[in-house]
């Protein structure tokens, strides 16, 4: 192995290559490449239904603020270009694919550039070798350090048709997920082919999209971030440890009294009330909650973050149903969900694992929020059709204005404060479902929202939605419940996102 420094950032960051792996050595300032979603809120401040809530308003409202951060490691990727020196092409006389006019090391510096920005952007480490690989011995070398260190992922870049093969070695004696970019003119077809579709592989042939390429390290941040990630759960009398199969997510289950406890503690701050004054202010409409209605939900609200702060989560879910039965231990969390949902925070109802995980992933992937519904159909119109009592606003994200929506009491408990939100017509979405299990699926379908049917005459949960279906001729064929709808259609990234981890698609 060859010993040495990889590479020396203007921030003091080093990497050392040593026997052991590779070690990254950097100021106390480099820290904050690991703060998670929570200590950014925490820094920021957060915001609900349009409302700025600084630090000393969540040391008014009880919330447990400049808590120590859980450690968690950033994701770490490994990568190399695959080509000869194109002075030794040049002494042969014959070039093959990508040719004579391809400038390799020129196209190296120029993608290193891109490779860079991806990294802050993502704030993850992309390990790429200086020098390209060419012999077999390189190779060789390479796949010993890569299982020594045993980064998260690969990214490998070739530029020479003839070196497929080191690719392919590569990917297969590692066993790691490998983001593979060819650029277009680099290979021919059989050589793609082989693996487009391959477990564990996202291979793009494309004219320089270095975009997909930023997607493809985004996928691998994702699944180091799941492996670190904590979702604290809300349900039952005991406080239980475990961890979601394949991912790795911590899920920590905490008793129903000691939520109970935080929403009987949490009185009516300023913050509260501020928050409360957000939700009456920015509701199109009130049908039946009260202004001391709304005040509880914003009560509810500051007890579900002071459990998320407490507990250093990146997700919450609960068991929310047996404390809106008589008698009343607390009121419907679902204007809390729905602000924690806008900031970022994953919330699953009734402590759905997958649900939530759906949700967490969603999160990670493409920074939105996922609307959990249950699932109905209009055989009539063929289509699909949602509802539950509480969802984001933010659809477009924690910085994009909120969707328009109406207060209405919960509907089968029939009392409250909840959101009903009215999504925008024509909008593209997505509606996808992860099962947790020792060998998992993902529902993955898309469409368009159709309407959001008034209620009454519809019933159901107060936030609805009618949507296509572009992937079933029959909409009674869609799989699952409580499956989440988000903004966007992305379809074809959840489908890589499952090859690469080896998740089976269901449609």
């Amino acid at each position: 192995m060859h010993s040495g420094i990889i590479r020396e950032w203007s921030d003091a960051t080093v990497l050392i290559l040593n026997e052991k792996g590779i070690d990254v050595k950097r100021p106390e300032s480099q820290k904050a490449l690991e703060m998670s979603r929570r200590g950014f809120l925490q820094t920021a401040g957060i915001t609900a239904a349009g409302i700025t809530l600084r630090g000393n308003e969540l040391l008014a409202s009880g919330s447990a603020v400049g808590m120590g951060e859980r450690q968690k490691k950033i994701a770490v990727v490994r990568g190399a270009f695959v080509y000869p020196p194109t002075e030794s092409l040049r002494k042969v006389g014959y070039y093959s694919w990508p040719g004579s006019t391809f400038d390799a090391e020129g196209q190296q510096k120029k993608y290193m550039r891109r490779i860079q920005e991806m990294e802050r952007n993502l704030g993850m480490r992309i390990l790429m070798d200086e020098k390209p690989l060419d012999e077999e011995a390189d190779v060789a070398q390479f796949i010993s350090e890569v299982k020594q260190s045993k980064p998260d992922g690969l990214l490998l870049i070739p530029f020479k048709k003839g070196h497929w093969g080191h690719i392919k070695r590569i990917i297969e004696e590692t066993g790691l997920p490998a983001v593979v970019l060819a650029t277009l003119g680099v290979l021919l077809v059989d050589s793609i082919n082989q693996l487009h579709r391959k477990r564990g592989v996202y291979m793009i042939s494309s004219l320089e999209d270095l975009d997909a390429v930023e997607y493809g390290m985004r996928m691998i941040r994702t699944g180091r971030r799941m492996k670190e990630n904590r979702i604290v759960n809300i349900d039952g009398t005991e406080v239980k440890e475990t961890r979601v199969p394949v991912f790795g997510t911590e899920i920590r289950t905490i008793p129903h009294e000691q939520f109970y406890e935080e929403f009987r503690r949490m009185e009516a701050t300023e913050a509260v009330r501020k928050l409360a004054d957000s939700y009456l202010k920015n509701a199109k409409e009130v049908v039946e909650p009260s202004q001391a209605d709304i005040l509880e939900a914003a009560r509810a609200y500051f007890a579900l973050r002071k459990v998320v702060e407490a507990e250093q989560a990146d997700a919450i879910m609960m068991n929310c149903l047996p404390g809106l039965k008589r008698p009343h231990k607390h009121v419907p969390p679902c204007m809390g969900f729905m602000s924690l949902r806008d900031e970022g925070i994953p919330a699953g109802c009734q402590s759905d694992l997958d649900a939530t995980v759906t949700l967490l992933l969603i999160q990670e992937l493409f920074g939105l929020p996922g609307f959990q519904q249950n699932a109905a159909m209009d055989t009539e119109k063929n289509l699909y059709f949602g509802a539950h009592c509480t969802s984001p606003s933010k659809m477009h994200g924690p910085g994009a204005p909120a969707e328009p929506y109406i207060l209405r009491n919960h509907a089968e408990a029939g009392w409250g404060c909840v959101p009903r939100v009215l999504f925008s017509k024509g909008q593209d979405v997505t509606l996808t479902e992860y099962h947790v299990a020792e060998e998992p699926t993902m529902l993955i379908y898309s469409g368009k929202v159709v309407d959001c049917p008034p209620i009454p005459p519809a019933g159901g949960c107060r936030t609805n939605i009618e949507m296509t279906i572009n992937e079933v001729d029959d909409v009674c064929d869609v799989k699952g419940m409580h499956q989440i709808i988000f903004y966007g259609n992305y379809a074809k990234q959840l489908r890589a996102f499952c090859q690469l981890y080896g998740i089976e698609v269901v449609t």
